[in-house]
């Protein structure tokens, strides 16, 4: 059988992998957004007037590891271009992918709107000019068309796809639903088993189970994004967050912003805060959801309770509830949010995204960038050249599109007592589950290069020795 990395190879996004079997059947794993936009020759490769580097018609099943864009973010142009078979996931990435993806579809709508306004380039809130490709452009009717294609699969049970194909979809934490995909083949009476990482989690996570420990293979598929080093919070959730708001809400008259991602994450700081608020008697300082996402997304949190850790669901039963607590408000829609803004008493606002890229966060840390009584906390991962990565880098000042500057005064902090993604430590063990013995071969995907050539070396100190960095398009026979 042969193996292609399609995505997520030397960099973080676009997660998508090509496994073709000796009879010609294709299985495609992860389908997601690249949003690292890596140039040259990656264009050559992809076939003319396709978004694709295959022909998505000749693929005959898709596994889906979880819901994050940047894994189920490009399904609908897969179905728009001819894909017609099944896409496997559990029973929570459904409709939490089905909200991602009518999000991305609602943004569609608004650049294509643009486009037939002011051409196809886009600027930002920083005055940089965006390319926009409108061919890449799904609305809500391909993701509507997606969504009839999902079957969902129960975590670890052994699903049969066709005779000598069986996959089994193993719990890995960082986000409701969220699977490491194990494949068994058998092709001419020898059998081979294939790990793929999704994005894997971490121990103690808020309302998360923990990743769970993932069986011996031949070859391994695992991502690097926290490759080369180590959270850096040492306290509880609650610990480091009742640290913070006491220091930007108690101790000054302040407001806390919060930029986090409308699923997984913001459900987890909603989830801290209502504990906080109800065994500790914190001071009733409001909390103001800004994201009608992140509603929608919090709705099915409770509805898969039974899918959440146990300590979750003891609060559930104890509460009947995980995140409504007394102050906390869910703002639906823009006149609300604008509204925010003006709220003259100490305050915490959550919203997307979580790298100040895009979304109701650009206007709530625009608003309070020179506000010396204002803090932001970066509480996960943001990419180069987005805003969230350049206040984590000190910029100190920020230039809007009209060419005037504004200064950041407002405090900057972050911790990474939030990141849903397992660290160095966690990605160790997850490897040395398996023999290094009996391991044919390691690929490292999902990460940025830094962090893959120093996981390498550390892997090759424990040794595992057949370690390998793909790149875009590369092939191996397994």
């Amino acid at each position: 059988m042969k193996l292609t990395f399609w995505g997520a190879a030397r960099q973080v996004t676009g997660s998508m992998y090509l496994l073709e079997l000796e009879d010609d059947f294709k299985i495609l794993i992860d389908c997601g957004t690249d949003m690292d936009r890596q140039k040259g020759k990656k264009e050559k490769l992809l076939q003319p007037y396709s978004l694709f580097p295959f022909e998505p018609s000749e693929i005959n099943v898709v596994l889906l590891t979880h819901a994050h864009i940047d894994h189920s973010g490009n399904l609908p142009n897969l179905i728009r271009e001819g894909y017609e078979g099944q896409i496997l996931c559990t029973s929570a990435t459904l409709p939490l992918a089905h909200l991602l993806l009518q999000d991305s579809a609602a943004l569609n709508q608004k650049l294509l709107k643009h486009i037939h306004s002011n051409g196809s380039r886009k600027k930002s809130r920083s005055g940089k000019k965006t390319k926009i490709n409108p061919s890449e452009l799904f609305l809500e009717k391909q993701v509507n068309e997606t969504v009839d294609q999902f079957v969902t699969v129960a975590f670890n049970q052994k699903f049969r796809i066709k005779k000598g194909l069986d996959v089994t979809f193993i719990p890995t934490g960082h986000l409701l639903g969220a699977a490491n995909i194990l494949i068994e083949v058998e092709e001419n009476g020898e059998k081979k088993r294939i790990g793929f990482s999704g994005d894997i989690g971490r121990n103690n996570y808020p309302l998360l189970q923990d990743p769970q420990r993932f069986p011996e293979v031949d070859y391994l598929i695992c991502e690097t994004t926290y490759g080369n080093r180590r959270h850096q919070a040492k306290g509880s959730p609650e610990e480091e967050l009742a640290t913070i708001i006491k220091e930007a809400c108690i101790d000054i008259p302040g407001r806390l912003i919060i930029p986090a991602f409308s699923v997984g994450r913001t459900q987890a700081l909603l989830y801290t805060l209502n504990k906080l608020y109800t065994n500790q008697g914190f001071p009733p300082i409001k909390v103001f959801s800004d994201s009608p996402l992140a509603l929608q997304s919090t709705k099915v949190y409770e509805k898969y309770t039974k899918q959440l850790n146990e300590e979750a669901q003891a609060f559930y039963e104890e509460h009947e509830g995980l995140f409504d607590f007394q102050n906390l408000v869910y703002v639906e829609n823009m006149k609300e949010s604008r509204a925010v803004a003006s709220h003259s008493e100490p305050c915490i606002i959550i919203s997307s995204s979580g790298m100040v890229q895009g979304g109701r966060v650009e206007h709530h840390v625009m608003t309070n960038i020179n506000n010396p009584y204002a803090t932001i906390l970066m509480i996960g991962y943001a990419a180069e050249g987005t805003l969230g990565r350049k206040l984590l880098d000190g910029m100190r000042s920020i230039r809007l599109a009209n060419g005037n500057e504004i200064p950041v005064l407002a405090n900057i902090r972050k911790t990474d007592v939030f990141s849903g993604h397992g660290d160095l430590d966690d990605l160790t063990r997850f490897v040395k589950y398996q023999s290094s013995d009996k391991l044919k071969k390691i690929f490292l995907i999902h990460g940025e290069y830094k962090s893959m050539t120093d996981f390498h070396a550390h892997l090759i100190g424990e040794g595992y020795n057949q370690v390998e960095i793909p790149e875009w398009g590369q092939s191996y026979t397994l």
